[in-house]
């Protein structure tokens, strides 16, 4: 997916940079970034994601597909009145995570968009490394758990309509399959588009239909893509086997993440009716949006706290 000479794109004479091995169309610089912004477009419009007057808190962790989301929203809203701010949440993870806050702080100033960061530490007492240290959990399940929790009260803070953020259509193929896996058929019914739920911001995902490899490369022609290590944790989860999983199937079956997707939104359509969506009260002790009377975050805190 880099640029090689005598590779023409397929709408123009000049050097291709990109080709899709499912269709075959061939893309120079100019026409992949038109194509790749053209189908973000489409994906927000179609799904009613951003209306006017709205403001958008954009999750930007400085990771490629954060930073391609912040670069293909800002373009395409440049001449709509709607108003971005990007949140930036530090887990502190030692090693992993101060590298991609620099290279968040460097695209929003790029772009002049508002940055806030907000951290584990100062939300909840103790960074991830602390929470996890010397204890048999799953750094994922608290990192999951901890950063919605993060995103939706400074969302709230910041007076945000919608909360953006990065998951890809690789993304949405593991969430999907790992559910498969587990048979929690209810789980997978709650991935679903949602209505607007009290005490919740909205959420959105721009580019949820979009190749992770083409947000890699869309980063690296606007010249923004920030190198940077793994997280320490990733290896540590189901999604890490899923994701190598889905990797070789569609690198020996082109279109198989995509068709994924699309085969749960069949059953979705299919079970239409069937399951709706639980009613949420308020967190007994942190006032947050649960479903019984302690939301997850507050009980995974009491545990932490039991444990020192």
């Amino acid at each position: 997916m880099t640029e090689k000479s005598g590779v023409i794109c397929s709408k123009c004479s000049r050097r291709a940079v990109f080709s899709s091995k499912g269709s075959g169309i061939r893309l120079c610089r100019e026409h992949f970034l038109q194509d790749f912004e053209i189908r973000v477009s489409r994906t927000v419009e179609n799904n009613g994601m951003i209306r006017d007057g709205e403001r958008i808190a954009v999750a930007v962790s400085g990771g490629k597909d954060s930073t391609a989301l912040l670069l293909s929203l800002h373009r395409m809203l440049a001449d709509r009145n709607v108003e971005m701010v990007a949140v930036t949440v530090d887990e502190g993870i030692a090693g992993y995570r101060d590298d991609t806050i620099l290279s968040a702080g460097q695209i929003c100033s790029r772009l002049g968009v508002e940055q806030v960061i907000v951290s584990f530490r100062e939300e909840f007492g103790c960074d991830l490394d602390e929470m996890v240290r010397g204890k048999n959990v799953a750094p994922c399940t608290y990192c999951g758990v901890f950063r919605k929790n993060a995103l939706n009260r400074t969302a709230k803070l910041l007076h945000a309509d919608k909360v953006a953020t990065g998951h890809n259509l690789d993304d949405e193929a593991q969430t999907v399959m790992m559910n498969y896996l587990k048979g929690d058929y209810e789980r997978l019914m709650r991935f679903r588009p949602r209505q607007a739920r009290s005490g919740l911001v909205a959420r959105i995902k721009p580019l949820r239909e979009m190749p992770e490899k083409e947000i890699a490369l869309y980063c690296m022609v606007n010249g923004a893509f920030f190198p940077s290590r793994e997280c320490p944790y990733a290896d540590l989860s189901l999604r890490a086997d899923v994701r190598d999983m889905m990797n070789r199937l569609e690198s020996l079956f082109p279109g198989v993440k995509r068709t994924t997707v699309g085969g749960f939104v069949d059953i979705i359509s299919a079970a239409s009716g069937c399951f709706s969506q639980v009613e949420l009260g308020a967190c007994r002790q942190c006032g947050e949006p649960c479903v019984e009377g302690l939301c997850k975050a507050c009980e995974l805190l009491d545990g932490i706290k039991r444990r020192s």
